[in-house]
């Protein structure tokens, strides 16, 4: 797990990866995805991040039920693992790596508007493939959520939900969601959204992972179903 104490370690250790075609090129049909569903909310107290656990190949085989899609970028962010897996690891190494390095240059920690801005940049000019990740996190002008487009669109919202869950868990926190919510409500309302994507979503399923941004620092958790979530 990325330790901020320890700016020199790149703890991240996939537990799934891209598969390349025959010719080199990128297979669509022999890329393992997230599938996904992700959701992001914002309250006065900090942001929730909640994810399934499931990864497919080719949309069709469930290929890993066990991935961790939330990873601590920053001091007070996380960032969600959508789409291809190969190119969302290789995001999340690059962006943590930037961040890093400006707190080790300013003595001082990127604010969450810029790193989303530069996460728009990475997956505009970079390498990354198919990729649409919620970047939540807290600075001194409060909390924040962002989604970043696969075309580098940076967008932020008092909530966001990117995966091939996004209608089901969209419409779940569509009014019930209020900016006023306590951390404790906006946790509840992500395992719901979560959970009722699981339901009718094929790329989503297998448990879920919680992230708790305060300013005090990032807290992720893993359940293997949901009840023991709440």
């Amino acid at each position: 797990m990325y330790d901020p104490e320890n700016r020199l370690t790149d703890a991240y250790e996939p537990d799934v990866g891209t598969i390349p075609s025959d010719d080199g090129g990128r297979d669509e049909e022999n890329v393992t995805k997230t599938g996904t569903t992700t959701v992001g909310l914002s309250t006065e107290d900090g942001v929730v991040i909640a994810t399934d656990r499931r990864a497919s190949l080719g949309g069709r085989f469930v290929s890993n039920k066990n991935v961790q899609k939330v990873e601590q970028i920053h001091p007070t962010a996380a960032m969600t693992l959508v789409g291809s897996v190969g190119g969302a690891q290789s995001f999340i190494r690059s962006l943590r790596s930037e961040a890093n390095l400006y707190e080790v240059r300013r003595d001082e920690p990127l604010s969450i508007h810029a790193l989303a801005t530069l996460a728009g940049n990475f997956a505009r000019g970079g390498p990354f493939f198919a990729i649409n990740p919620i970047i939540g996190g807290v600075d001194d002008e409060g909390s924040h959520v962002y989604s970043v487009d696969p075309a580098g669109g940076v967008l932020q919202d008092d909530y966001t939900v990117t995966g091939s869950g996004t209608m089901v868990a969209t419409g779940t926190i569509e009014g019930n969601y209020d900016p006023e919510m306590s951390i404790e409500d906006a946790r509840a309302l992500a395992i719901r959204a979560v959970n009722a994507a699981a339901e009718r979503d094929t790329g989503s399923g297998n448990g879920i992972v919680l992230a708790e941004i305060t300013a005090d620092g990032v807290d992720i958790d893993r359940f293997d179903d949901y009840e023991s979530a709440e």
